[in-house]
């Protein structure tokens, strides 16, 4: 136990440190992780996926709010890119939470690797993502983008427990914000995703009952993960501004590679 619990502090300093450097919010690092160390230590018949979901949509109600408002004071954050598109994503979010509970854990697994792979393959496969043109404007988002994009956003994330990030980044990316901007309002759009997705799983009527769990949420990982993230989140929200906009871009790419292998490695 003593193990486990230190382990999930370690990983939560990194979520932490992706939360503000990538806006992750902490799912694709806690989904995995979590979900690797319940199958190894929790007893059988665990339904360690669903778990893994539900205490990343947990941290992340923390993680994001907290980055948020780093973020915020840092005067990072433009109103137009946040609101309403996050209205459009929290309603995605209720509803991509509410079907996952219904998904097979093993479905939901390979739903989350084939949606990195996409996500990857889209960032570095196609302009507009690694790099910016010179001289770039940022672009406003259309109505079309606010509603149905939004939608569409939490729908994914909430039903995955990622967060909005992997979907909010590249497309502000590719309005033409640098990373350090976009990777900025990742965090706010989280929150909306994360706060849908808790109650969702907390108050599923599938969940089983458990000591230290509420709904799917378990507790313990939650409470470990998030006293190594709040601290991390503090220091590192000083140096995000500081990484060069193509470095920041590849290493998030790279990143997501990185999540792609440990969550297929522990499915295998």
């Amino acid at each position: 136990m003593l193990t486990s619990f230190s382990t999930l502090l370690l990983f939560g300093c990194l979520t932490g440190l992706t939360t503000v450097l990538f806006g992750f919010g902490g799912g694709f690092v806690t989904v995995p992780v979590v979900y690797g160390v319940l199958t190894a230590t929790a007893p059988a018949g665990t339904d360690a996926m669903h778990v893994a979901v539900a205490t990343s949509a947990a941290v992340m109600v923390v993680n994001a709010a907290a980055a948020a408002l780093a973020q915020w004071r840092a005067g990072r954050l433009r109103r137009a890119y946040v609101w309403p598109l996050a209205a459009f994503i929290v309603i995605g979010a209720a509803a991509g939470s509410l079907v996952a509970t219904l998904v097979d854990g093993t479905a939901l697994r390979l739903l989350f690797a084939a949606y990195l792979l996409v996500t990857i393959a889209d960032s570095a496969l196609r302009k507009g993502f690694l790099s910016l043109p010179r001289h770039t404007r940022p672009k406003p988002l259309g109505r079309g983008i606010t509603t149905l994009g939004g939608m569409g956003i939490g729908l994914v994330a909430g039903g995955l427990g990622v967060g909005g990030s992997v979907m909010t980044v590249p497309l502000l990316r590719r309005r033409g914000l640098a990373m350090a901007e976009a990777t900025a309002m990742a965090n706010p759009l989280s929150v909306p995703v994360a706060v849908a997705g808790t109650l969702v799983y907390a108050l599923a009527p599938t969940a089983p009952a458990g000591t230290g769990q509420f709904g799917y949420i378990d507790l313990t990982a939650a409470a470990a993960l998030l006293t190594g993230s709040l601290p991390t989140i503090a220091m590192a929200r000083r140096v995000t501004a500081r990484v060069p906009d193509r470095v920041h871009s590849t290493v998030y790419v790279a990143l997501l590679v990185v999540v792609l292998i440990v969550m297929v490695g522990t499915g295998a």
